[in-house]
């Protein structure tokens, strides 16, 4: 379950927000349960000076924006502690870190002055020490070997920190479990084998180990359920196993206590429910976990890294190799033939082709050759090449994509409202069924059945135990958010990157898809194809138009500029040169206003040379001085190879298409007759303004579920004005936009995947819910004894986690098997 703080001030006005906000993680020992997020949630949201707080039951983590005026991270910390009982440990969000280990005492070495670059030094063990520093000032083995007096060692390579937080839970679980059933085996066997009878010396065994099982195994259960109740207010799932265990305990005492004075009750001491319960309910709690972790892991990005890498001169001599954390700014480092590359890079020589499916989705191999980039984690095929590093592991592509995926795991899609609200009367609810449960059964037992009130209430204990243990709220809980986990990690490997849970929820509800051309559907390496002068200076012209274009990064500007280039000319110096978004470039030259840009904006549309390109079909790009035209140049693009069939297929689907363009008439219509999109969809000649207006008709029709697609150039209203936004990306550096999706390869049909991932997503949603719904009606059913002849025992009861709580992650897992069809 994801909890996101609601309604807050600074949520939606930007310009409230303090200005001295850090952003905080925090790594959370001891999350089991829904109730176990309420509880963190609630004692975290009252705290003051905490904003935009989120937190995760299946990464153990909390994420909020802290008012340094407030209060510090460390006073955060002991407050949650003291009120949860959970153990806290802040992750590092800035910079990058490295485990090192020193020759004296942990904590003594951090009490030192920081060296330059360091930002934070953090003991993590006896002598281990967590170098928090800023690569772009120190280097990694500069900083192990000469920022300090003595050289520090490289201590063992750690996970990541949710996966290293979710193993050390599941070990703890497995060691308690292991006690527990080492504990409850010989009361099992002294209640239930043909052993002679000596009840007081099996009795006082039971209870010895019994009193073990009760105080060490579910001591934990204690306080955690009383700090709920008192700090936070909230009824949780560890109150019901107090209650349940603490009554079968007690009653056991007592009539064990009745025996040894001769005067046995009708119903003999029972320690083999509470001790059972408590193995079966640990139990179950470690098969969850267990579960849990694994799903997480098995759809890790982060498992990409490369551990080590070989560092070499620029040259490729000189191998050496070492771990990837100690690579710095300035390294080189070789690959080989079928190793996977360490980190984000340029190639400087060699020539090879690189398997980057498993980051970007696409199976195709991809050339590289000097001058080509590389990504992190992605496979060398049969050449050798030498890299130059650009970016540091900790900073690379697979720790951006996995830094965005984990953020979708944060975010809060609506469907978890009502799981929110559901859960929150669960507890209160099936303590009410509890009484009513005591209730009958003691009436039936005195009215029906003619017992006296001694049997007939140990009778109704009975059925109360098994209903307060075999509910279960943790699969309501589980139900969307291991939905959301397996997904967006399915949805990286295939190239597609979600950045909000919402949108897996909501994606499959689109009905139309708004492209832009340029770059979008086209593949935006723009030709020039003629060109026109005004004027017999023909050179002059030319070199001022490379003047206003060479230092501009829109696709039209770049291409004229490119091709200015490969002619010859040379660029005039143009003073106070500046873009003006969705029109051009405009500044001065020998004192006279030049311009550049579209011939709307320049006022030229009407000029028989600019109505000639525009008729058939080109970009047209001009260039004026002093308002009059010196040169035009028409410029065509060509369709990427999968634009055709995702319209088609999304036409198929009954999803109207558009086409919306800041680029000529001529050259949107042409794009939009080879693709079949009809005249009524196509907008030319678009500000990000007009984009934006299109898109609010578009949603005003309460049907329509609008997504549009850009490549971030001029889209940046668009893409958040629509219902879904889609990012199509072109480089490695994946965290330049705010889209709601980022496709990390130029494909479209990444669209088709998120389609039918949100799809498939959801249709496990449903699934859970289902099951959730019909474990617990049913659970409780037979529990409470409503079938009469068929019953759930108190000491099985503890089995509800498993039953309940493995078909919701197994749904989930059903996830990684699907397959990208496009």
């Amino acid at each position: 379950m994801e909890k996101v703080e609601e309604a807050a001030v600074y949520d939606t006005d930007i310009e409230q927000m303090p200005s001295n906000l850090q952003h905080v993680i925090l790594d959370v020992q001891g999350l089991t349960c829904t109730g176990c997020e309420t509880k963190l949630f609630r004692s975290l949201q009252g705290i003051p000076g905490i904003h935009r707080l989120q937190t995760s039951l299946v990464l153990s983590q909390a994420e909020f924006d802290l008012d340094e005026k407030a209060g510090s991270v460390d006073e955060v910390v002991k407050s949650v502690e003291k009120t949860t009982g959970f153990g806290c440990q802040r992750v590092n969000n800035e910079g990058q870190e490295i485990d090192v280990l020193v020759s004296g005492d942990a904590k003594t070495f951090v009490g030192q002055k920081y060296p330059p670059g360091v930002l934070q030094m953090t003991a993590i063990g006896k002598q281990i020490v967590r170098i928090v520093y800023d690569g772009r000032i120190v280097g990694a083995r500069t900083l192990l070997n000469e920022c300090f007096d003595t050289p520090l060692g490289l201590a063992a390579r750690r996970s990541s920190s949710e996966m290293e937080t979710g193993r050390k839970h599941v070990r703890n679980m497995a060691w308690t479990t292991c006690v527990s059933i080492i504990l409850t085996i010989p009361v099992l066997v002294m209640a239930w084998a043909s052993l002679p009878h000596r009840p007081i010396a099996y009795g006082s065994a039971s209870l010895a180990l019994a009193t073990i099982v009760q105080s060490v195994i579910a001591g934990p259960f204690y306080p955690s359920a009383l700090r709920a109740l008192i700090f936070t207010r909230v009824i949780e799932i560890d109150l019901l196993i107090v209650l349940s265990t603490s009554t079968a305990y007690i009653f056991s005492i007592v009539s064990f206590a009745f025996m040894v004075a001769g005067h046995p009750l009708p119903t003999e001491q029972f320690f083999q429910t509470s001790t059972l319960l408590i193995t079966l309910i640990v139990l179950g709690r470690l098969v969850s976990a267990f579960a849990r972790q694994r799903a997480v892991e098995s759809v890790s990005i982060r498992s990409l890294q490369a551990e080590t890498a070989t560092l070499c001169t620029a040259d490729g001599l000189h191998d050496e190799p070492i771990d990837v954390r100690l690579l710095q700014y300035g390294d080189h480092f070789k690959v080989t033939p079928d190793s996977r590359i360490p980190t984000d890079g340029v190639v400087v020589s060699g020539s090879t082709e690189v398997d980057e499916s498993m980051v970007t989705g696409e199976s195709i191999p991809v050339e590289k050759y000097p001058g080509s980039p590389v990504i992190a984690g992605s496979l060398n095929g049969s050449g050798a090449i030498v890299i130059r590093l650009t970016h540091l592991p900790g900073d690379n592509t697979i720790s951006t994509i996995a830094t965005m995926v984990d953020q979708a795991k944060f975010s809060k899609p609506r469907t978890q409202e009502i799981v929110d609200i559901v859960a929150s009367y669960f507890v209160p609810v099936v303590l009410a069924l509890t009484i009513i449960t005591f209730t009958v059964w003691i009436a039936v037992g005195i009215a029906v059945r003619h017992q006296k009130g001694g049997p007939a209430a140990v009778n109704a204990i009975t059925y109360s135990l098994s209903v307060l243990i075999i509910s279960c709220p943790c699969a309501i809980g589980l139900a969307v958010p291991m939905v959301i986990v397996i997904a967006g990690g399915v949805a990286a490997k295939h190239g597609v990157i979600f950045k909000s849970a919402i949108t897996v929820e909501i994606a499959r509800n689109t009905s139309h898809v708004v492209f832009d051309k340029t770059g979008t559907l086209t593949q935006g390496q723009l030709s020039v194809m003629e060109e026109v002068y005004f004027g017999e200076d023909q050179d002059h012209a030319a070199s001022v138009a490379l003047g206003l274009t060479c230092d501009s990064k829109h696709p039209v500007s770049v291409a004229v500029s490119a091709y200015l280039k490969d002619k010859g000319v040379r660029a005039a110096r143009i003073d106070n040169a500046k873009s003006i978004t969705g029109k051009g470039v405009q500044g001065t030259f020998d004192s006279q206003a030049v311009r550049c840009g579209n011939t709307r904006w320049l006022a030229i549309d009407g000029r028989p040379e600019v109505r000639k390109l525009l008729t058939q079909g080109f970009t047209v790009f001009a260039v004026t001085m002093n308002e009059e035209p010196i040169a035009t140049f028409g410029l065509s693009d060509s369709l990427r190879p999968d634009s055709q069939f995702v319209v088609n297929e999304l036409q198929k689907r009954k999803i109207a298409v558009s086409i919306i363009s800041g680029d000529d008439v001529g050259a949107v219509d042409a794009i939009a007759a080879q693709l079949n999109i009809p005249a009524s969809h196509v907008r030319a000649r678009c500000t990000p303004g007009d984009k934006q207006e299109y898109l609010k008709q578009l949603r005003r029709h309460a049907a329509e579920k609008v997504l549009f697609c850009g490549d971030g150039t001029n889209d940046a209203v668009a893409l958040a004005q629509a219902d879904t936004g889609v990012h199509i990306n072109t480089g490695s550096d994946v965290a330049q936009t705010a889209a709601d999706v980022v496709l990390m390869r130029p494909y479209l049909s990444g669209i088709l995947v998120l389609l039918d991932l949100s799809q498939a997503a959801s249709h496990r949603i449903f699934f859970n819910f289902a099951w959730a719904f019909v474990y617990n009606v049913f659970a409780i059913l037979l529990a409470a004894g409503a079938f009469v002849n068929v019953r759930i025992e108190p000491q099985y009861a503890g089995l509800g986690e498993i039953v309940s709580v493995l078909p919701v992650i197994l749904i989930a897992l059903q996830l990684k098997f699907f397959k990208r069809q496009y």
